[in-house]
Parts: structure tokens; C-alpha cells; sequence
């Protein structure tokens, strides 16, 4: 859920094709399967897609069908050096692609503006940062979020890592009960995970975690990721 400030090379791809879920009490949100594409079209500058296949069950009822369509573009605004860190921003438009009236989706467009910061020491990473998500639908709420994830790569085919994460209430709806609406709570969250290279353009990726407070969820994310083109380090 943390991300990183690093853009695709220049003239690099990127491709997930993945699932992600979130389980509350109540609620059960799948997206896939669903691809992420990423290119690196020009120094520094990433775009990037996600189209998802979702599945939303909410109170015993299912529906399935496209999700919202997520567009961004992440800019890398200082490199890393030996003493200080690589620091991006990612900004994210979230399209209402989905049917609301189904729970597929948002009903409205809507924007996440974050700030990632990520230094390294030898085998070890660090990700963090945070950013404010800008959501005008009717009963949703505008919410801050960030994150803090330290990895260590065991070997040139395997890293892992550990994360923590925390995202404000998204709905104004009520808070109290067993039937409290999803998203009507803060969450504060922690994963673990990493990723598997089988070939230096081929891997898998995978994560699990769960609520701290707040919020109770249960997450998941599992992808496998391919890359290819020239590039540029």
C-alpha cells in the first residue's frame, strides 16, 4: 500500500496482472483480475494505468462487473545520493468507470495526491510518505493517508518486507455497530510481503495483513509483474 518515488526507466514497461481484496465484517472488495501498466516516457516521468475486474459483496449480496479506472503519473523531483533520500510525488485520478448504483464504484471522479520518500543502505529499503485523497462523491469524505515500509533483500531473487499503514474514515456514515458502514472508520493497518524474481524481468509479488485499529480489514495483494524495453538506469 506504501509506494515509492522511483519512475519506470525511460522508455521502459511495466505489467501486473493481479489480485487485491479488503474484507471488513460486513463487506468483501475484490479487484481481479485487474493490470497495471506503467511506462517511462520520458527522464523521471512514469504514467500510469490500472483497469480492474471487481467484485463487491456487501451484506450478503454480490456484484460484479469493471471497476473505477485508475490514471497517474509519478515524477521523481530529487535522486537519490549517498546521504539523501529519492523523494517523488504520484498523483492519482480515480475515473468513475464503475457502477455506483452496483457498488462497483465511486460514482464520481476523484484525486489522491501523495509524496514518496525512499532511501537505501546496503540490502536494506525504506519507503514512506504521505498524501491527502480528494473525494467529492455524496457521503464520501476527503481523508489523509501515509505509510512506512522497510524491506531487506535476501538474495537477487528474494526480498521481503513489513509495512505499516494508515488511512482516515472515507465515508461520513455511521461509525457504531456491527453494520457500520465500510470505510466509515480510520484504519491503521500492517502487511507483510515481498517478492520473488524468476527471472530479472519476471516475478511474483504477495502481501497479507490486517487492522491494528480502526477500521477491521483484512487485505491481500498477489501479482505477477513482467518488464521489458530499452531503458535508461
Amino acid at each position: 500500500m506504501t509506494d515509492d518515488p522511483d519512475p519506470v526507466p525511460l522508455h521502459h514497461w511495466e505489467l501486473y496482472t493481479f489480485y487485491t481484496g479488503v474484507a471488513t465484517q460486513t463487506s468483501n472488495n475484490l479487484a481481479g483480475p485487474a493490470i497495471e501498466l506503467n511506462n517511462g516516457a520520458a527522464p523521471n516521468l512514469q504514467l500510469h494505468l490500472i483497469i480492474p475486474d471487481s467484485v463487491v459483496t456487501l451484506n450478503g449480496r454480490s456484484h460484479q462487473g469493471l471497476g473505477d479506472v485508475e490514471a497517474g503519473v509519478k515524477y521523481r523531483l530529487l535522486k537519490e545520493t549517498p546521504s539523501s533520500p529519492e523523494v517523488g510525488i504520484f498523483p492519482l485520478l480515480e475515473l468513475p468507470t464503475g457502477d455506483a448504483s452496483r457498488g462497483l464504484g465511486n460514482g464520481r471522479a476523484w484525486l489522491k495526491v501523495p509524496v514518496w520518500i525512499q532511501k537505501s543502505w546496503h540490502n536494506w529499503t525504506v519507503d514512506c510518505g504521505a498524501g491527502y485523497a480528494i473525494n467529492p462523491a455524496p457521503g464520501q469524505l476527503n481523508f489523509f493517508y501515509g505509510g512506512l515500509l522497510i524491506q531487506r533483500a535476501f538474495s537477487p531473487r528474494l526480498t521481503l518486507g513489513a509495512e505499516l499503514f494508515m488511512q482516515g474514515a472515507q465515508t461520513d456514515a455511521g461509525t457504531t455497530g456491527a453494520n457500520a458502514v465500510p470505510g466509515s472508520r480510520a484504519s491503521y493497518l500492517w502487511n507483510i510481503g515481498g517478492y520473488y524474481n524468476f527471472t530479472p524481468d519476471f516475478s511474483l509479488l504477495f502481501s497479507a495483513g490486517h487492522s491494528l485499529a480502526g477500521e477491521g480489514n483484512s487485505v491481500f495483494y498477489l501479482a505477477l509483474y513482467r518488464t521489458w524495453g530499452p531503458g535508461a538506469p
